[in-house]
């Protein structure tokens, strides 16, 4: 994984065609020429509104596109055997491949079933009533077009531990809590508890609901030969089942990489997830995509000195996963938190052209939208030109100059398997330039990208003004 770079090999907004794994495979080599190392591909299993499900909204794990449910066989993105010949496809080039798991919750259950439970205020789950009411919810979930293949598990509400959708009241809002159940007390803090998420939420207190989920894990691994798992929704999860799960996945010595998303700001709260799981999962720096986005919204007002502030990537880089933006901050999407357009290529900078982290190029970036007026451009040649730059010269010791609040640069030495010199400039503000010592003494310097087109020369010592254009960057790399 050195130098490594993975790439979400999706948006939200994929058309709902069926050819999306087919898509990705024509892909691949173009995907291992770009520079990246492995791809991260979206949930695969069947979700509640079939063939147009993002997948998120979970309904049976074991169809991977296989079988005639919920409208279709296939899913949004295609049949299981499309999506094999996607992974062969990608790993075939030497990219690994990274499956987008979500294990909180389900939806589109087949049958009613008739519960008692307690009602819960949504916004302090600490808020629960004391009066114990009947209420029929969906909760049964037969997978009638699967029957038992792969698994004869039923899950039903003893899998459970709350609702939010009445059958018999379909229109009300409300959440609850089933009799004789409780809100997992080792999840994030927030609305009081939130353990609930959406749909159906998984009772991970129950050791046959964590033995089915842990067997799953290990047929879906087989099933596939994806090198590693993308695990959404943390923060609504008991932190000591991931830590069981990816045991009994680990636990032939090999190695399986497994990226979580605990979408908190709160450095401090995923520094805490970080230690309850031991080190076993790295987490998508969120406090960092926010800085980006608010250094974008806010232009010269935000001083990018601070913009590591606060950071996982700056507490603890190893475990780290930097991106940009993902389908969740999007335009149009619930958390909505899109860098700006201008500020992008300072962005990826940021996390490509640094030391610490393991980046992650967002696909509506890379490639842009269907629609251009879903406001994604594509960013592709600069992208290629910053992945080209970080293979060659993205090597040994890094020397920061965050000396001004619109104008930062750091420098790359280069090691002895890399020789060269790297010198990024960022300016938020006006056109700048930096004095610094590129250790490389006598040298010859260019701008990568082409935003300056002059020829940058070292003194004796290393030492030369380095330039960067107005609300740009140059990367300027040794000749």
């Amino acid at each position: 994984m050195e130098n490594g770079v993975l790439l979400q090999g999706f948006h939200w907004e994929l058309p709902a065609d069926g050819r999306w794994w087919r898509a990705i495979a024509e892909h691949a080599a173009g995907i291992a020429r770009a520079g990246f190392s492995a791809v991260w591909l979206p949930p695969a299993t069947k979700g509640a509104a079939g063939p147009d499900d993002v997948g998120y909204a979970v309904y049976d794990l074991y169809d991977l596109g296989e079988y005639d449910q919920k409208g279709a066989r296939r899913t949004k993105y295609g049949t299981v055997e499309e999506l094999a010949d996607a992974v062969r496809a990608l790993r075939g080039v030497g990219l690994q491949v990274y499956a987008d798991v979500v294990l909180n919750h389900r939806q589109g259950a087949d049958e009613v079933e008739r519960l008692r439970a307690r009602a819960v205020d949504p916004q302090d789950r600490t808020r629960v009533a004391e009066e114990v009411e009947e209420i029929e919810a969906w909760t049964r979930f037969t997978c009638p077009g699967r029957g038992d293949a792969h698994s004869a598990f039923v899950w039903d509400a003893r899998c459970f531990s709350s609702v939010d959708c009445r059958a018999d009241a379909p229109d009300r809002p409300c959440l609850y809590l089933l009799d004789g159940k409780r809100f997992a007390p080792d999840v994030s803090g927030e609305l009081g508890n939130f353990d609930h998420l959406l749909g159906c939420d998984v009772d991970f207190d129950v050791p046959e609901v964590r033995e089915e989920l842990c067997r799953w894990g290990a047929w879906f691994a087989q099933r596939t030969g994806v090198d590693g798992f993308r695990l959404d929704a943390l923060k609504h999860i008991p932190a000591s089942f991931y830590t069981d799960f990816l045991a009994r996945l680990r636990a032939d010595g090999r190695e399986w990489l497994a990226i979580g998303e605990y979408w908190s700001a709160d450095l401090g709260a995923l520094t805490n997830y970080l230690a309850a799981t031991g080190g076993a999962v790295k987490l998508f720096d969120v406090p960092l995509h926010f800085r980006l986005f608010e250094a974008g919204r806010d232009g010269t007002a935000f001083d990018l000195r601070t913009v590591f502030d606060g950071t996982l990537v700056q507490a603890s880089g190893p475990a780290a996963v930097t991106f940009v933006d993902n389908h969740d901050t999007q335009p149009g999407q619930s958390l909505e938190s899109f860098v700006a357009d201008w500020f992008k290529p300072l962005a990826y900078a940021l996390i490509l052209l640094r030391r610490d982290g393991y980046p992650c190029v967002f696909w509506g970036d890379y490639a842009g939208h269907e629609d251009p007026a879903r406001a994604m451009r594509p960013h592709r040649a600069l992208l290629e030109t910053l992945l080209d730059v970080r293979r060659r010269y993205n090597h040994g010791d890094q020397h920061d100059c965050f000396d001004d609040p619109t104008s930062i640069a750091w420098v790359r030495t280069g090691d002895a398997d890399h020789p060269g010199s790297m010198v990024v400039v960022l300016s938020t503000g006006e056109a700048t330039s930096k004095r610094l010592n590129a250790c490389a003494p006598n040298a010859r310097f260019r701008d990568a990208l082409g935003h300056v087109d002059a020829i940058v020369e070292t003194d004796a010592e290393g030492m030369a003004e380095f330039p960067a254009p107005a609300g740009s960057l140059a990367v300027w790399i040794q000749e």
